[in-house]
């Protein structure tokens, strides 16, 4: 999916916040099954370097909150960050990615 344009929407003081959160929720999450292996080493490759708030990094995390936990995340993004623009950003892709 095009997270890449997810990323492009969201503010650098908020990277650190939101990278955060989503290691937290994917981490809970019951749906672990739905993680693919290359994903979770995109993830730990850009933890490990500590590049997780960076575009590649952040778009691995959005990609697998969405997979893991989409509700979670979409409340991570509307409710508790206030990035409006990048949850609307998410919807759009997601309607593409249907089609």
């Amino acid at each position: 999916m095009a997270y890449h344009k997810v990323v492009e929407t969201i503010p650098l003081e908020k990277r650190e916040e939101l990278s955060d959160k989503l290691i937290d929720a994917i981490l809970v999450s019951k749906n672990e099954d739905k993680m693919p292996i290359l994903l979770a080493n995109t993830i730990l490759y850009h933890w490990q370097r500590g590049l997780l708030t960076g575009d590649v990094g952040l778009a691995a995390l959005l990609e697998a909150g969405i997979l893991l936990d989409p509700d979670k995340t979409m409340e991570i993004l509307e409710k508790e960050l206030q990035l409006i623009n990048t949850a609307k950003t998410v919807k759009e892709v997601l309607v593409k990615a249907e089609k």
